[in-house]
C-alpha cells in the first residue's frame, strides 16, 4: 500500500522569525510539538526545533527571551510535495541528513512531515529497520548468510543483497556500480 505525504503530514506550526525563542518554546509546549517553522512575511524562512534550542540556547546558557528565532533556527529548508510517497520523503530526509520536511503545494506551506510520522504510519518499515540494525551487529561471517533486506543504495527490498564495500546492495545497484 502506497502512503502519500499528505495523508500523514501535520498542520504547520509557525512563528515570525523576529519573535523570541521563549515565545516559540511556549507555542511548541502548548501544541506539544518539537518543531516550529519560522516565517518572514508569511513565507517559511527556517525551522526551530527542540534540538536547536538545546544546542544553541540552553547549552550556551543564553536566556531564551533575549534571542530571536532567526538567530537559533536551522536553514536552509528542505521541502516535498503533498503527493510524494513516504518512501520518497524518507529518502529525501536521508539524503539531506534531516528529520523533517516542509510540505509545499503551489508555493504554499501546507504541512510538515517527520521521520516519526513515517515510522508511526508504517509498522512494516519499523520491522525492516530493526532487522537491518540486527544484521549490522552480527559478525561478518554470520551476516554473509543473510541476503534479504533493504538495499542501502536504492532503498528497495531485495532477496539478493550482497555486501559491497560496507553497503548492502541489491543486484540492480551492484550492476550500476560495476
Amino acid at each position: 500500500m502506497v502512503i502519500l505525504v499528505k495523508e500523514i503530514m501535520s498542520k504547520p506550526l509557525t512563528i515570525d522569525l523576529n519573535k523570541s525563542v521563549k515565545a516559540a518554546g511556549e507555542i511548541m509546549r502548548k501544541a506539544r510539538r518539537d518543531a516550529i517553522i519560522a516565517v518572514r512575511n508569511g513565507k517559511p524562512a527556517g525551522l526551530l526545533t527542540d534540538s536547536d534550542m538545546i544546542k544553541k540556547i540552553i547549552a550556551k546558557n543564553i536566556k531564551p527571551s533575549s534571542i530571536k528565532v532567526k538567530k537559533a533556527m536551522s536553514k536552509p529548508l528542505v521541502a516535498i510535495g503533498p503527493d510524494a510517497t513516504i518512501v520518497e520523503a524518507a529518502r529525501k530526509m536521508k539524503k539531506s541528513n534531516i528529520k523533517r520536511l516542509l510540505v509545499i503545494d503551489n508555493k504554499k506551506l501546507i504541512g510538515i512531515i517527520s521521520l516519526s510520522d513515517i515510522a508511526r504510519s508504517s509498522p512494516d518499515m519499523i520491522d525492516l529497520l530493526e532487522y537491518k540494525l540486527k544484521m549490522r551487529d552480527m559478525p561478518t561471517e554470520i551476516r554473509e548468510r543473510f541476503t534479504s533486506g533493504i538495499c542501502d543504495s536504492c532503498g528497495n527490498y531485495s532477496d539478493d543483497l550482497k555486501n559491497s564495500e560496507g553497503q548492502w546492495m541489491c543486484e540492480d545497484c551492484r550492476e550500476e556500480e560495476a
